[in-house]
């Protein structure tokens, strides 16, 4: 199907196929399933960053009333995982235990309890004695790798189930060594060569449902999970590593969600609840606080990054060397991946003929790290994109110009996709669709580039503008796959199975509104059913920006197949050749008439020939084709206070075809404000002795709607031939862009450069008053 391709239901807005539910409260979320005579869980947590348990005494716990189980590192299975939801063998080592003897952060588990009440629960906690001995703990990925510096994982079991480099002896638990060129030989051709540092900080999710887990055994003696999960296959593999039991005997079952952006793509409370009904034969709730999702889920990465890259004066890019430091935190769930994204969510964006990445990622003490939506471009993009712009003021062209000259277009390659992949090499790819240079042109016109740029006005309050252009990914090559099932009723609707997980992103609407384009009826006669290990096929779930890419295409090839079917059925009603017969408005329509979908249905179940009408398709691609996006934005900065204010926020993105542009539009505009807050206000602060302090919504700084500039977002069309519908994905690559825009608008306001955010008043004030002193 061509570009030019009319649609019918793919790329019209539609209502999102879960709409009412949602905004009438009757859609049910985990904490609103109720199973009878069900207990409540609480975990003890470690108050120490680094220790070993010498001893735990339960006894006054578990002779309480009201408790159930109390469980420690000696009632569970000492069976390591890896708690990362990632397809199998996992790119992370294997490095956790449900429960052990040693802790490694403060927030670690070291037990759990099932009680009648959260009340009773909270109770036990304080009667479980703990003896510890304090190990010295590492809190600067700096220093995790020096000679003498503590050594996290010294258990045996620790493994990495894949040919990586990984040392834990060394604490090292990610490795990444590439080089595309000849590196010296491309400096020296360079006219200016910069070498600077980037430091992007630790964040949280804040979704607005916490991780929570309900779990119980059906009459069969069969393991039920009802999880706030984004990867419900990976959940039940892992929980049956984790307990000793066969996959047969578990059953993941996934309900709406309340928020994810990759922090429940780990197997964080399922594991425990799991453990906690298998040792009582009850049913048990685990909910984390508020405070527990700051200091004891996932975090994004904090990484280091020092860039040295070297340019002509025509702007020709002569050598990119990025060497990138990641903090990893306690356990080494995502970093290898993160890692290596960090290189090849960007390295390819420009051309250049001498790169290299060299990276690591290191164990520490302090929060860990995880899948969070952008996946490794966030703290890369942040790099080169302020790099970018100080590379074009001293040789004197013009940004936007710099970013057209030198970004990757429709029909070419590049060494870095080859080179560096997720976690392992990578795979050859051309680009299929780029929209990218129209992105640039309609945000630099709508910002006022050419009249803006360089003008940041008198007085106290100074403006500036700044630009960031990105790429992502749709879908992991060649490790992701997905699959779907529909099914004909009689009334002409269907029933669309797939185990593609909504996040609250849309993907049902998305997938109804694909299948819908093919068998020829409305989005609402597609009736999607999503994320039941039981009952909806295999799919590795809702990350890496896969499912409108990945699971669209599932659904597209599967109802391709129902559509012959129906075709079949229909040329015999009437006796004519099926190649001519097409579905529109819910009819079959042939050269000598039409019949109802609804008919077609009653004949295939109740007439001739009875079958149903129905099939199964997969999808697995050896492209991960990626989006484009150019940020630009405009702020306004109080030289007295350092208070930045951002004044216009200007996005425009090519996902190639936009399979409902109000959704994509949405998830737009909440990437650019889960980055805006990133870059303004977020952070982690903690004591000398590596204690969270600021766990909470109050204290931790993040933004929310009211705090949105004025936002203006676009969709710049394109078409991607290996997509459905000329779909890619969208969902991730605009939280990349904050962070280097906002830095790049402040220096053109007031001639600072910020590589460590975020861009809080204090922090622009003494950066101004540093410049002063000099």
């Amino acid at each position: 199907m061509s570009s030019h391709a009319t649609f019918r239901e793919v790329n019209q807005v539609r209502r999102k196929v879960d709409g009412i539910g949602l905004v009438t409260g009757t859609a049910l979320y985990t904490d609103d399933y109720d199973v009878h005579e069900m207990l409540s869980a609480k975990v003890l947590r470690s108050p120490h960053p680094h220790a070993r348990i010498k001893a735990i005494d339960a006894s006054r716990a578990r002779a309480l009333k009201g408790v159930h189980a109390v469980l420690t590192w000696r009632d569970v299975p000492r069976i390591i995982i890896t708690e990362a939801g990632q397809g199998y063998p996992e790119p992370s080592p294997y490095d956790k235990f449900i429960l052990d003897n040693k802790v490694r952060f403060v927030g670690d588990e070291v037990a759990v309890v099932a009680a009648e009440t959260t009340a009773i629960a909270l109770q036990a906690l304080a009667l479980i004695k703990v003896t510890y001995e304090e190990l010295p703990a590492v809190f600067d990925p700096r220093d995790s790798m020096k000679k003498g510096a503590p050594v996290l994982h010294d258990e045996p079991e620790w493994k990495i189930p894949i040919p990586v480099e990984m040392d834990p002896k060394k604490n090292l638990c990610g490795r990444a060594d590439v080089t595309i060129g000849d590196m010296p030989k491309g400096f020296a051709a360079a006219d200016l060569v910069l070498e600077r540092e980037y430091e992007n900080q630790y964040a949280q999710h804040v979704a607005n449902e916490p991780h929570t887990t309900i779990s119980y055994l059906d009459p069969n003696n069969r393991l039920i999970i009802v999880t706030s999960t984004q990867v419900p296959f990976h959940v039940r593999r892992i929980v049956a590593r984790a307990l000793d039991l066969p996959i047969k005997r578990i059953r993941v079952i996934k309900p709406r969600i309340g928020g994810g952006f990759g922090s429940k793509q780990d197997i964080v409370t399922e594991p425990l609840a799991a453990a906690l009904t298998m040792a009582t034969g009850r049913p048990v709730r685990l909910q984390l606080t508020r405070e527990e999702t700051f200091t004891s889920s996932r975090t994004r990465h904090q990484t280091i990054i020092r860039l040295k890259t070297g340019i002509k004066k025509d702007g020709t890019l002569t050598a990119i060397e990025m060497d990138a430091l990641q903090n990893a935190g306690p356990y080494g769930t995502h970093g290898l991946t993160v890692l290596t994204n960090t290189g090849s969510k960007i390295l390819p964006l420009f051309r250049c003929e001498n790169v290299r990445f060299n990276a690591w990622s290191v164990y520490t003490n302090l929060s860990q790290g995880g899948a969070y939506r952008g996946y490794g471009g966030t703290q890369s993009g942040f790099a080169m994109n302020i790099q970018m712009d100080e590379m074009a003021r001293a040789i004197g062209m013009d940004l936007p110009a710099l970013y057209k000259k030198l970004h990757i277009r429709k029909g070419e390659g590049s060494p870095v996709f080859a080179a560096l992949g997720e976690g392992a090499e990578g795979h050859p790819m051309t680009i299929g669709s780029c929209g990218l240079s129209a992105c640039i042109d309609i945000v630099a016109r709508e910002i006022g580039w050419a009249g803006k740029r360089n003008n940041p006005g008198t007085g106290r309050l100074r403006r500036g503008i700044g630009m960031a252009v990105l790429m992502q990914g749709s879908s992991i090559p060649k490790i992701d796959m997905a699959s779907c099932s529909i099914k004909m009723n009689d009334d002409g609707s269907f029933n669309l199975l797939c185990g593609a997980t909504d996040i609250g992103t849309g993907s049902d609407t998305v997938m109804a509104k694909i299948a819908a384009e093919v068998l020829g009826v409305g989005t609402s006669d597609v009736i999607v059913f999503s994320s039941d290990t039981d009952i909806t096929p295999f799919d590795v779930g809702a990350y890496a920006s896969s499912t409108t890419y990945l699971s669209g295409m599932a659904a597209k090839r599967c109802a391709e197949k129902v559509a012959d079917q129906i075709r079949a059925v229909a040329a015999e009603m009437l006796e004519e050749d099926a190649k001519g017969i097409v579905l529109r408005d819910g009819k079959a329509a042939g050269s000598k008439g039409e019949v109802t979908l609804g008919q077609v249905g009653l004949r295939s179940l109740y007439e001739k020939d009875q079958h149903q009408i129905a099939a199964f398709a997969s999808a697995y691609s050896d492209q991960s084709p990626p989006p484009f996006a150019a940020h630009a934005v405009e702020v306004e900065v109080d030289t007295g206070t350092g208070r930045v204010r951002i004044i216009r926020y200007i996005t425009a993105t090519d996902c190639g075809t936009a399979i409902n542009p109000l959704l994509c539009e949405g998830q737009v505009e909440g990437a650019l404000l889960n980055g805006i807050s990133y870059a303004m206000a977020e952070r982690f602060i903690y004591n000398e002795k590596g204690r969270l302090l600021n766990a909470s919504f109050g204290t931790y700084g993040v933004y929310f709607t009211r705090d949105l500039p004025e936002i203006r977002t676009f969709l710049v069309p394109t078409y991607e031939p290996s997509g459905p519908f000329g779909a890619k994905s969208i969902a991730e690559v605009n939280i990349n862009g904050p962070l280097p825009a906002i830095s790049n608008a402040i220096f053109d306001a007031v001639g600072i450069r910020l590589r460590k955010p975020p861009y809080t008043p204090e922090t622009v004030f003494m950066a101004l008053r540093g410049r002063k002193e000099k």
